[in-house]
């Protein structure tokens, strides 16, 4: 079975890429431009994920684990190996990628149909898909570091995928160098491990830090640089500007990235190498994440653009996991990643939905000029897409922390330990207010999209006629994963509506014991989060009643105004409208000043440097060649090697002339050459 594991786990990771290499090569001349090639690649691995994990069921082990690696560079003293690591969370993290990539594969059949580079588009989508599996196999920090700027790029092709539009171009850009900000800290942390272990193999490093060869400031500080990269790419702040703007790309890609793939890289990083946070770097993750989480609700609540809500939801919704990580119970963290790709899917494909609809009938009325994503411009559109409303309700509902609903058992799981942790540390009572006030703005950003898209008077009336349903092929996914949004596929074999004790993943993914020392257990945090999780509860579902109910009076029934409420709170509201000026100010403060200083350095490189240095070196060295080359011609040639041979022909004139050819000229000239040398050696 082991072997099945690994085996099944190479054709997964490299099946996707297949696609990748056969799209790129001859895509375009394959029959649907090979759009077939893909998504039975990506189905096939669907399948093989599936298999895994029903094996991981049937095997009840939380202890599986099964390793495969080979040399990949040997230079005698230093090697790097690649390899595999499957465990339970790896199985489960390989089935949510898989089924998440195989939607987006199906949807994108209608969303994209059509588009000039259709083939290259589902190219992209298997290298970014054999990329998330390559950061869920790794069984080290080189493997996983290779996937991780794989994803990176890829993400960036995605992203621009419409590149013809300057926005989008800006998108792709802004993501990938962003994300190289938060690589940077990642490669330092690798480093640091390095020089310290001697190895990049996880469960090495585990080994090394337990054992004290990695320990105190330096420990914390690789850990922080770790984080950095999951900050990066997790979209936490102060590196979070990206990924609202990657909203530019196809909205396919928007799901993929948003739900649980890219985004959630930074999480799964965080999750896997938990073991090795200290004391001191747990507290920035916790604070990152807590803070992200309560900034990012705050700026969705004012969008009006339903991707934009989307996306700032997610940023907000990774710092819940995030902030589970820092507080300790990071098995919280990945049970939320589970739910969240699902519901957070759902919702990206439902406005994807809506957002084709809206094409298609500003495309009818001629109308090229009207935001289709923008939710001032809908309303109305529940009767006209049924399927759409009713999955996306669901996700809401799950999203927005409501009972039987799977996000509520996760955001649940968070908040408990949240709250543990601000039990035992007073002094840090700031994580769970982070927590539990972006539970309520994320209730009433929510259903504020949705009473905003479906209910209430259409806002365009001359678009409403137009608005259909989406075709099969976009609505499946959408009540595929609407259903697995409800909480007891999350609660089985027992069904606890609010709890998932005993359940299949409780009892399959077991949190396990820090390897610094001095950090709790993991029955201590285990415990004190079981023991807050009522109070918890009873809290989390007030804050969601709050949200919804501010929804309902200020969107649903209109008893509050919402222009009223947006005029009371000030530059409050201009604020959160406007993203908190990070954009401007970052361009103000670092980008401007970065690219001034960039043009002095180039003034200086170009008339300082290139100019009297670079070019007077050439110059005095033109000059050198002429004087050189003067002498060489004149005096060497000219005088030396000329005058030589000018004085040769002088002198052999003159000799030739004793060569007369009579006999006795000659013994003359050896009778006067034998005296001669007589005359030399008597003195």
């Amino acid at each position: 079975m082991d072997n099945i594991f690994i085996s099944y786990s190479l054709f997964i990771l490299f099946l996707p890429l297949a696609a990748f290499v056969i799209q790129i090569l001859v895509g375009k001349r394959l029959p649907r431009q090979g759009d077939w090639v893909s998504v039975g690649a990506i189905f096939i691995t669907l399948i093989l994920s599936i298999a895994m994990f029903v094996a991981m069921l049937l095997g009840d082990n939380p202890d599986f684990r099964q390793e495969a690696s080979f040399t990949w560079l040997d230079m005698g003293a230093f090697s790097i190996q690649l390899g595999f690591l499957v465990d339970n969370i790896t199985v489960i993290m390989l089935l949510v990628v898989a089924l998440i990539s195989t939607c987006t594969h199906v949807f994108s059949l209608k969303y994209l149909e059509g588009d000039i580079r259709y083939s290259r588009y589902f190219a992209y989508l298997g290298l970014f898909t054999f990329s998330m599996y390559g950061i869920v196999l790794a069984n080290n920090l080189v493997s996983m570091y290779m996937s991780w700027e794989l994803v990176g790029v890829s993400s960036y092709l995605l992203i621009g995928h419409w590149f013809e539009k300057d926005t989008a171009a800006d998108a792709a850009k802004k993501a990938f160098l962003t994300n190289r900000v938060g690589d940077i800290g990642f490669f330092i942390g690798i480093m640091l491990i390095y020089t310290a272990i001697g190895s990049f193999a996880f469960s090495d490093i585990f080994d090394g830090v337990a054992t004290g060869m990695l320990s105190g400031t330096t420990l914390t500080l690789a850990g922080v640089g770790l984080f950095l990269g999951a900050m990066g790419k997790s979209s936490q702040f102060p590196l979070h500007i990206w990924l609202p703007d990657a909203m530019e790309g196809p909205t396919p890609v928007s799901a993929l990235m948003h739900a649980a793939t890219m985004v959630a890289a930074g999480v799964y990083l965080a999750v896997r190498l938990f073991p090795l946070f200290t004391p001191e770097a747990l507290l920035v993750i916790a604070y990152v994440g807590g803070f992200t989480a309560l900034f990012a609700a705050t700026i969705a609540i004012t969008q009006n653009d339903i991707k934009k809500v989307l996306a700032y939801s997610t940023v907000s919704q990774l710092g819940y996991m995030i902030l589970a990580v820092g507080t300790g119970v990071y098995t919280a963290a990945f049970f939320h990643l589970l739910t969240h790709a699902m519901f957070k899917a759902n919702l990206f494909y439902g406005s994807g939905s809506v957002i084709h609809s809206m094409h298609h009938a500003l495309h009818e009325k001629h109308d090229h000029e009207t935001d289709a994503q923008d939710m001032r411009n809908m309303g109305g559109f529940k009767e006209k897409m049924p399927i759409t409303y009713w999955s996306m309700l669901v996700s809401t509902l799950a999203i927005a922390g409501v009972p039987l609903f799977s996000g509520f058992l996760s955001k649940d799981a968070i908040l408990a330990g949240t709250l543990s942790f601000a039990q035992h540390h007073p002094e840090h009572f700031l994580l769970p207010v982070f927590g539990f006030g972006a539970a309520a703005i994320t209730a009433f950003y929510m259903f504020r999209m949705m009473f905003m898209t479906f209910h209430g008077e259409p806002q365009m009336p001359e678009l409403i006629d137009d608005i259909h349903e989406s075709p099969k092929e976009m609505t499946g996914p959408l009540v595929l994963l609407g259903t697995l949004s409800v909480a007891i596929w999350y609660t089985l074999p027992h069904f606890n509506p609010i709890s998932t004790h005993g359940s299949w993943f409780n009892t399959l993914v077991l949190p396990m014991d820090a390897v610094v020392p001095g950090n709790l257990s993991a029955y201590a945090i285990e415990e004190g989060a079981h023991h807050a999780h009522n109070l918890a509860m009873g809290i989390s579902i007030g804050a969601a009643a709050l949200g919804i109910g501010l929804a309902v009076l200020m969107y649903l029934k209109k008893v509050l105004s919402a222009e009223t409420w947006g005029n009371r709170a000030g530059f409050m509201y201009d604020w959160s409208l406007n993203k908190y000026y990070f954009d401007e100010n970052y361009d103000k403060y670092l980008y401007q000043p970065t690219i001034r200083l960039a043009k002095k350095i180039a003034w200086i490189d170009w008339e300082l440097y290139d100019k009297y240095f670079i070019n007077g070196f050439g110059h005095v060295t033109a000059w050198a060649s002429r004087v050189t080359g003067k002498f060489d011609y004149d005096v060497i040639d000219q005088i030396l090697v000329d005058g030589t041979g000018r004085i040769t022909e002088i002198i052999g004139s003159r000799l030739k002339k004793i060569q007369t050819g009579k006999l006795q000229n000659y013994l003359l000239y050896v009778t006067a050459g034998v005296i001669v040398l007589m005359i030399i050696q008597s003195f």
